[in-house]
């Protein structure tokens, strides 16, 4: 039988830690390959669409079950786009499409969107592929790499993350990653025709900084949010909400996810996350709304339906009371 509402907000039972170590440690294990195989050049007007994931990782590494396409702008503003929504990155940002996401990308202007295949030179390579394309105009310059990890984190199933996540590193991380990137670049060579190779601890090292950046206003990342992703009753109810945050889940809804009863989905959520189901659905609503804020050129109200609430009002209320400020004015800040 499913607790009662209030029952749902009692102290969580896990003693607090430093909101870095759980997330830090738990990222430090990951098993992390890839590589940076491409720079490109486009000048406004420009707009492309990737070619399919599985095409690009039977080019680059045919040896994994998935890979993690991602792209550090160096200089300029584009757009990308999965599932018909836009998401903006300037230089300096790093954009990962943590599941392969099929996608477009372009410019400031408005473009024909061509297909990638047509603009990379055909293997065998000689020298990493360079891509110049667009009508002349301003420059954005990206550099594309991949990454192979067979964690929780990248599946598909689970959707821990967003389709697209657009990191902005700030001060000392941005300095780093730019730094990094950089040096990737003079490491990174063709060990055959059509096969880069990057130190891998560079590439791990990139993606371990970005994942920080990201997962630290996740709900419960101090506590075990990567644990969490692992656990074989908790990962069930949290790939129903990742799936569908606007969906108005019950305890005993999450739980049929699970194959458990209410009551023990209910201690497990306290023991590995820290906080009941409930709570973990409004906070996770709150991550997503506040990445789609940060990124995307969705409204307020459609940011609302999107994670489950029936009103602007309502989201604008419940924002604030987690930000302390209504969305319109977090995003302009």
């Amino acid at each position: 039988m499913a607790r009662s509402p209030a029952d749902h907000d009692r102290a969580p039972e896990v003693p607090d830690q430093d909101p870095t170590d759980a997330l830090g440690a738990a990222l430090d294990g990951l098993q992390v390959g890839g590589a940076i195989f491409l720079r490109a050049h486009y000048t406004e007007a420009w707009a492309f669409r990737s070619v399919p994931n599985t095409d690009l990782g039977a080019l680059l590494a045919p040896q994994a079950r998935r890979i993690v396409p991602f792209h550090l702008v160096a200089a300029g503003r584009c757009w990308i786009d999965v599932g018909g929504e836009r998401h903006w990155a300037e230089a300096g940002d790093v954009i990962v499409l943590p599941y392969g996401d099929r996608h477009r990308m372009g410019g400031t202007q408005d473009a024909v969107v061509v297909e990638a295949g047509g603009l990379v030179p055909q293997p065998p390579w000689t020298r990493m592929p360079f891509i110049e394309h667009g009508e002349g105009g301003d420059l954005t310059h990206i550099v594309c790499g991949y990454i192979t990890c067979e964690d929780p984190l990248f599946d598909p199933a689970l959707r821990a993350l967003p389709p697209v996540l657009v990191v902005r590193p700030e001060g000392a991380a941005a300095h780093w990653v730019r730094a990094s990137v950089d040096f990737a670049l003079q490491r990174t060579g063709l060990v055959d025709p059509g096969h880069a190779e990057t130190p891998r601890e560079l590439v791990r090292l990139l993606l371990l900084e970005v994942l920080r950046l990201h997962l630290a206003s996740a709900p419960a990342a101090d506590r075990g949010f990567v644990r969490a992703l692992r656990d074989p009753v908790v990962a069930p109810a949290m790939a129903a909400i990742h799936r569908a945050p606007e969906e108005h889940w019950t305890v005993g809804e999450l739980a049929t996810a699970s194959r458990v009863s209410p009551s023990l989905l209910d201690d497990r959520f306290r023991i590995v996350l820290g906080m009941p189901p409930i709570r973990y659905l409004t906070t996770w609503r709150m991550h997503v709304a506040q990445d789609l804020l940060a990124t995307s050129d969705l409204g307020v109200a459609a940011i609302a339906r999107r994670v489950g609430y029936e009103s602007e009002e309502a989201f604008s209320r419940a924002f604030k009371r987690k930000h302390g400020v209504a969305p319109s004015v977090w995003r302009r800040g």
